[in-house]
């Protein structure tokens, strides 16, 4: 068989069961080599979109996935979606077919490139080392939680695969073991146990097997509250003392008790200027400590008192053995479980509709189909100044209900979030809310969801504008900003969808005749209004 071939066996031999991708002549074989051993392919319209889809069922599943592209071109296309997955840490192999001749059109400095976004660049060099490599690369992206280049080159891809192929060794990466050291336990041991208000910041390394658990029983014995960044959502739900999403998304009750907090530690969390609110959620007198696999993480956004490295569930387990069983009144009182309870939520903030009868306010949106939808849903949002309403208004089951892709602040991939998302959690609805901005960027996936038959709700937040810029650059000319409406609706029904235009509440009336059909997808052009900047925004921007 051609390397090609093997390269293709191994990965799905090493746990690969979904490859995304776009064929061209460079990465047909070993695309070809991996559905025939039993992984999915996943055809998207736009390397771009096939990236994101990747990195979504990757964030979705806890696993690996791969991306396939072609030599070149192709590997451009992805970089959008290779750098969000890069700069969120998600475990993903990138199969990038590699012209290696100067002379031809399709060579790019591959390697530079993928070191220029944080990425690991591998190449399989030759033939005999082609099966090493290719486990290598697996075992890095999941074991590290990096995204991993694999250059292919086309010579060696077309080369014969050794006749007795070497078997499989164990391969060893950077955080294959990595236990908690003794001293720091009992030094975090020591401020979890003298804090009087401390609070428990949990992020994307706190999704892993167990880590939640762990948390909320260390969190009972010293009286935290618990809060997680945007991508760790619904980490603590039915918990009676989270107070969901910490930073720009948090509600006015969640923001005025973190900013009373005398120790924040900050749990496979950046603690950065989002999660935070740029600094002004942490009190000056307050303590702030950071739990991370990676110690090069451990103070990287702002001072802390001190950090840990070492793995969120073990080093939670290990502190409340520490505490010998003993437990602490913190942050936690009978009044204050009152009053998360009754106030904490957004949807418990009283509003006044800014709604017109042509425009529909973005709130009672969200809340009109946060009733009519699933709760048993998977929720993956675009970036723009609509975006903190569903992130906040729409509910999700666990943490396994929210895909964030926003790392890198880049319009357009929602949707492709939302189908990566999707195929890994094929057990919930999944709603892919938009701004009409990201919905044009990202449209050639329109298709994919409904050739792949997703039964999938694609709430588009229509203000006829790149409204995050229209709000940071008001009182200039926004000509360059601003659009005619577009008909979403129409080009919904194009692709095969179900849609409807939305102006107000009742407007909502035929998605319950949807729900009980879902034979195809649904589109909702909702015309939304856009006078002002969102909370969030506002709070970002500084007005």
């Amino acid at each position: 068989m051609k390397t090609a071939e093997l390269i293709g066996r191994t990965l799905v031999e090493s746990g690969v069961d979904h490859v995304f991708g776009v064929v061209g002549s460079g990465n047909f074989d070993v695309t070809d080599a991996m559905a025939k051993a039993g992984a999915r392919y996943v055809a998207a319209r736009h390397e771009g979109g096939a990236a994101t889809m990747a990195d979504a069922y990757a964030r979705m599943t806890g696993g690996v996935a791969a991306l396939t592209v072609h030599q070149g071109c192709g590997l451009t296309n992805a970089m959008t979606g290779i750098t969000e997955a890069a700069k969120s840490r998600t475990p993903m192999v990138v199969l990038a077919a590699e012209a290696t001749q100067p002379l031809s059109n399709f060579y790019v400095d591959q390697t530079a490139l993928a070191e220029s976004v944080d990425a690991v660049a591998m190449r399989v060099d030759d033939s005999a080392t082609a099966r090493h490599t290719t486990r290598l690369a697996v075992q890095t992206a999941l074991a590290d939680r990096r995204v991993v280049l694999l250059n292919l080159p086309l010579e060696v891809q077309e080369a014969n695969a050794p006749d007795q192929v070497e078997p499989a060794t164990s391969v060893v990466t950077a955080q294959d073991s990595q236990a908690t050291a003794e001293t720091d336990v009992r030094r975090l041991a020591d401020v979890v146990r003298t804090a009087e208000r401390p609070i428990f910041v949990a992020g994307r390394g706190s999704r892993g097997p167990g880590c939640g658990e762990a948390l909320e029983a260390l969190a009972d014995q010293c009286g935290a509250l618990l809060a997680t960044s945007a991508v760790a959502k619904g980490l603590f739900n039915g918990n009676p003392w989270s107070l969901d999403v910490s930073g720009g998304f948090a509600s006015p009750l969640t923001a005025d008790l973190i900013k009373g907090a005398d120790l924040i530690v900050g749990w496979g969390c950046a603690l950065n200027m989002w999660t935070m609110r740029h600094g002004r959620l942490i009190a000056d007198e307050a303590t702030v400590v950071q739990v991370d696999l990676d110690a090069d993480a451990l103070g990287a956004h702002r001072d802390i008192a001190f950090g840990v490295v070492g793995d969120v569930r073990r080093t939670a387990e290990a502190v409340s053995d520490e505490l010998c069983g003993d437990t602490f009144p913190g942050y936690r009182t009978d009044q204050l479980g009152d009053d998360i309870a009754a106030h904490n939520a957004w949807r418990d903030v009283p509003y006044d509709d800014a709604g017109t009868g042509e425009r529909i306010d973005p709130r009672t949106l969200c809340l009109a189909l946060d009733e009519l939808l699933p709760i048993e849903r998977v929720l993956g949002v675009d970036s723009g100044n609509f975006m903190g309403y569903p992130s906040m208004f729409l509910r999700v089951p666990d943490e396994f209900g929210f895909c964030f892709t926003q790392a890198f602040q880049s319009i357009g991939l929602g949707l492709a979030t939302t189908i990566g998302a999707a195929l890994a959690r094929p057990d919930r609805l999944p709603i892919a809310a938009l701004g009409d901005g990201g919905a044009l960027m990202s449209a050639a996936e329109l298709e994919t969801v409904a050739r792949l038959g997703i039964p999938m709700v694609v709430l588009i937040f229509n203000d006829q504008a790149y409204g995050a810029e229209v709000h940071h650059f008001h009182g200039r000319s926004l000509d360059s900003v601003t659009f005619p409406d577009t008909d979403f609706a129409a080009i919904g029904r194009g692709y095969g969808y179900d849609a409807i235009t939305v102006r107000n509440r009742d407007d909502l009336a035929p998605v319950a005749d949807w729900l009980a059909e879902r034979s195809r997808p649904l589109l909702i052009d909702a015309k939304v209004v856009a006078d002002e900047p969102s909370w969030w925004l506002a709070e970002a921007f500084g007005h």
